[in-house]
């Protein structure tokens, strides 16, 4: 079934009217018709099966035939700072971190970042934000992550007093890897990670980071570019939590 985020004031009582948007594709995207059913969540977690009654491109309602629980959700709460790039690439790394599992980006202003002002993409957060959507409704996330407002280097690192994990993943460090020093049997569920420019981080960048708790992390030997840094930095974190949470930390190699 499709999936379409709502805000909770859409639910009335045992009926739900879609937002316009929603009603736009379903009709002229989607072709769906009156009868077919649909998924609607309202950012909670929970999602309501729903019946469509009544569509056309311009509105959309149903009944609710029942309420869940999404199960997709990881355990972990994963804020990532990720360095502004190309327009392109940073849309695309938006889209896949969120359907790893991602919580919470924040976009950032670095040294060697392309943009070096937060003010010349602020027009952007709002397309952002519906490719965030997008990417959650189809990967069958109960949540929408939370994207923050732009931000500089120097403001996100403070935010490191929030985390119980804050992790920068960087070329220069060598010898201590994710899985080396997360440990979920720890119980800690909020963690922070910091992805770099296309141009790296500067040594004096990672020193202020380490300064203000965040300590680096390999992610092998290889340099990876940006957007493939977060995509292989979130999977390690999210499936460290993953696996622990099924038992897959206790399974045996075969072969």
């Amino acid at each position: 079934m499709h999936r379409f985020f709502v805000p909770p004031s859409s639910f009335k009582g045992s009926m739900i009217h879609f937002p316009q948007e929603c009603a736009r594709q379903m009709a002229q995207v989607l072709r769906l018709n009156p009868g077919c059913k649909v998924i609607a969540l309202d950012g909670s977690g929970r999602e309501a099966v729903v019946q469509l009654d009544n569509l056309s491109s311009r509105e959309a309602s149903g009944i609710v035939l029942g309420w869940q629980k999404n199960e997709r959700e990881p355990v972990l709460h994963l804020t990532v700072g990720l360095a502004l790039t190309q327009r392109e690439k940073f849309e695309w790394t938006l889209q896949k971190v969120t359907e790893i599992g991602v919580s919470r980006i924040v976009p950032l202003v670095t040294r060697r970042s392309l943009v070096q002002q937060t003010a010349q993409v602020l027009e952007k957060v709002a397309r952002w934000q519906r490719i965030i959507q997008e990417a959650a409704e189809q990967s069958g996330r109960g949540i929408v992550p939370y994207l923050d407002q732009p931000s500089l280097l120097r403001d996100f690192l403070l935010l490191g007093r929030e985390f119980e994990i804050a992790l920068i993943a960087w070329e220069g460090e060598t010898g201590r890897f994710i899985s080396r020093v997360v440990h979920p049997q720890d119980g800690k569920n909020r963690a922070g990670l910091l992805i770099g420019p296309e141009g790296g981080w500067e040594k004096e960048e990672v020193e202020q980071a380490e300064q203000a708790g965040w300590l680096p992390v390999s992610l092998g030997k290889r340099i990876l570019r940006t957007e493939t840094a977060a995509i292989v930095a979130t999977a390690l974190l999210l499936d460290r939590y993953e696996a622990n949470q099924s038992g897959g930390e206790n399974e045996q190699t075969v072969g």
